[in-house]
Formats: structure tokens, sequence, C-alpha cells
């Protein structure tokens, strides 16, 4: 199987550490690896160097080449510009289709983090077999914990079968980022998972469900195939830029039809470490006898749940505070209470709004 991991996001809810040319994805944000060098090094040993690749954009690609500078450039599928999942997956599956077009491929964000790789690893492997075996698509669902509004949701129905260890269900549907109210009831009905977000399914079969359910990005694709196979680089650009933004769950996984479907349960210690409350909760084992996660050059005194990020050429000073985030970079701070955590990007839509873009 081809392992394609995704690298083309900016991770808006962990700003002002994530910034558009520095996304999460870049830097340490829970070990002392940068999230993409650990999800390159989680499938390094079980596939080999050979078999993954990377889905970026232009602008990301030298950060890529930084961090993995002994990798060919055909391992780099690079987007011509940002058009969200859908496009940038259709993409990747138009030109991985010229080699290997019935090779199953998994779709891999790089900016989760893993508590235990062997489990991980063991439901990709077991998402290949029934790729092969079903023709189906195969998505990863987490058990999910609170009633995240960032996140979409699986619902799934009567188990498929147990391969190996892993669970694997019949898909019954998907929703994408509900409101509080619709997660709450998710979450207490007990038969929807967090969409975890790793697609597992052949080039071929991408591009025929991109075909029936989303039919606006196929044609294009299909003239960029024909147009990188002549090498025509600049036209390629020129074709993509013009397709609709629209992610893959949007476009695909909320019109499939159900029984191509299946989804296999992670149990694997799973975190999108996507805002500042969920990275708090994912470093709470390395908290104090409050719960304060403290990282950089930080002095606190009596604060309560907080997480208090500091600069290394100052010092951030905090008292009397309680389940609140504080952020200190170079040119920008961030203050917020822990619960509206995910509520950052509303933020920057403020900051852009007032003509402060440099500071994103």
């Amino acid at each position: 199987m081809n392992i394609v991991i995704l690298a083309g996001g900016v991770g808006k809810r962990l700003w002002p550490l994530g910034r558009q040319h520095n996304p999460k994805q870049f830097f340490p944000v829970v070990t002392k690896k940068p999230l993409i060098k650990e999800t390159y090094d989680r499938f390094l040993k079980a596939y080999g160097a050979k078999k993954i690749f990377f889905s970026t954009t232009k602008d990301l690609l030298p950060y890529l080449k930084k961090i993995f500078p002994n990798l060919p450039a055909s391992q780099f599928i690079v987007e011509p510009s940002r058009r969200d999942t859908g496009p940038a997956m259709g993409y990747v599956a138009a030109q991985m289709f010229l080699k290997y077009p019935d090779e199953p491929m998994v779709f891999v964000p790089s900016d989760h983090f893993i508590t235990d790789n062997k489990k991980y690893l063991d439901c990709f492997k077991v998402g290949e077999r029934l790729v092969l075996e079903t023709s189906k698509m195969l998505d990863i669902g987490i058990t999910a914990t609170f009633p995240s509004t960032v996140l979409g949701y699986t619902k799934i129905s009567e188990k498929y079968k147990n391969v190996d260890g892993v669970e694997v269900f019949n898909f019954a549907g998907h929703t994408e980022k509900p409101n509080f109210e619709k997660a709450s009831k998710y979450l207490a009905e007990g038969n929807y998972l967090w969409h975890g977000n790793y697609y597992m399914w052949t080039p071929r079969l991408f591009l025929e469900a991109l075909q029936k359910y989303a039919p606006f990005i196929y044609k294009d694709l299909i003239k960029i195939q024909k147009l990188i196979l002549k090498k025509k680089y600049k036209e390629v650009a020129k074709v993509y830029d013009k397709i609709e933004k629209i992610s893959f769950d949007y476009a695909i996984t909320e019109k499939i039809d159900k029984k191509n479907v299946l989804i296999i349960k992670g149990d694997f210690g799973w975190s999108d470490v996507g805002s500042w409350d969920m990275l708090h909760n994912q470093l709470e084992a390395s908290a104090d006898e409050k719960g304060n996660v403290v990282k950089g050059q930080v002095v606190q005194l009596d604060n309560e749940g907080c997480l208090l990020y500091g600069h290394q050429k100052r010092i951030l000073a905090t008292f009397g505070m309680k389940d609140v985030v504080v952020v200190d970079t170079e040119d920008a701070v961030l203050v917020c209470p822990k619960n509206k955590a995910q509520d950052v990007k509303k933020l920057i839509e403020q900051i852009e709004k007032n003509g402060l873009k440099k500071f994103l």
C-alpha cells in the first residue's frame, strides 16, 4: 500500500504558534520532533521510504524538503494552489493512477498524535486487505470522548467483522463539524465515532467515486492527467486553480452509497492536536499538581488547569488564573479561556479584517 501524507494544511486553531508559512505539522508540539516527522517515522519501518509520498503546496514544499532532504522529488506531489481536500486528494489519485492504478493507497493527516504505533499500523494492514477483498472504501473512526465541534462524525451500524483483533463496522453516515447540541447528542448515542480522515482505496476507485459524486472535480482531473503526461505543468496549474474549493467529506463522504464504505474502529491513543484545549488534554500527563501544562520560559503562581506557552527570549509570568490558554511568540500573544480555544479561527478572521494579515 502507498502512504500519502497530507501536508498542505495550516492548522489555524494553533495560532499564533502555527502560521501560514509555519503550520503546526512542521514544529514540535507534543514531543521534540515535528508532528510530520513523527507521522513519517511511524510508516517508515513497516512500508519503507519508497512507499511514502507527501501531498503539499508550493509554499510549504521548502519546509518539507528541509525535514526530508533525502527523498526524491517524485515523492512530493505538489498541489498548484489550495483547493481543499476534495480537489487535493483527487489530484493525488489522478497522479498515482498513472503508476499504481489498482494498488491500495491511504491518505494520512500529518498532524495527528498517536500513542500506540503497533495498533495504529495494524489498522492500515487490515484496511489494505479489505480494500483488495471488497473494493470498498475504508476509513478509520475514533471513539469520541467529548462533544467536539471541529471534527467530523462517522455513524456506524452493525459490526462487519473482527479482523486480527481489529473491529470493522458497516458505515451508516457522515456529518461534518456539527454544532455543540448535535455533537453532544452523538456522544450520548454512542454509535458515532470521530472521523479520523484516513481514507483507503485504490486510485482507480477514488477517481470513479469523484466521477459519480463530484463530476465538477473529476472532469478537470482528467484534463490534468493528460497535461501531466505531456509535461505541460503551467497548463495544469491553470486548470487546477479553477476547481471549486470543497472538502472530500462534503464532496464524497456525505453522498456516497453507504454499502461501499467500511469503518475501522481505531483504538490506538489518538489526538488531532487541532486546538489548544485538545493539546492541553494531550499533555495532561506532564501537567503539575494543579493541572497546568507549561512550555518555555514561564513563571507561574496559583494557576489551575492552564496551558502556558512561553517565548524563549522573554519570561511569561502568570498568576491566579483558571482554565486559560496563554501563548507568547515573538510578534503575537494569544490569551483565551480554554473552553473557547476551538474558536481561535474566528479570531483569525477578525485579525484579517483588521488588515493585520502579516501576523497570520
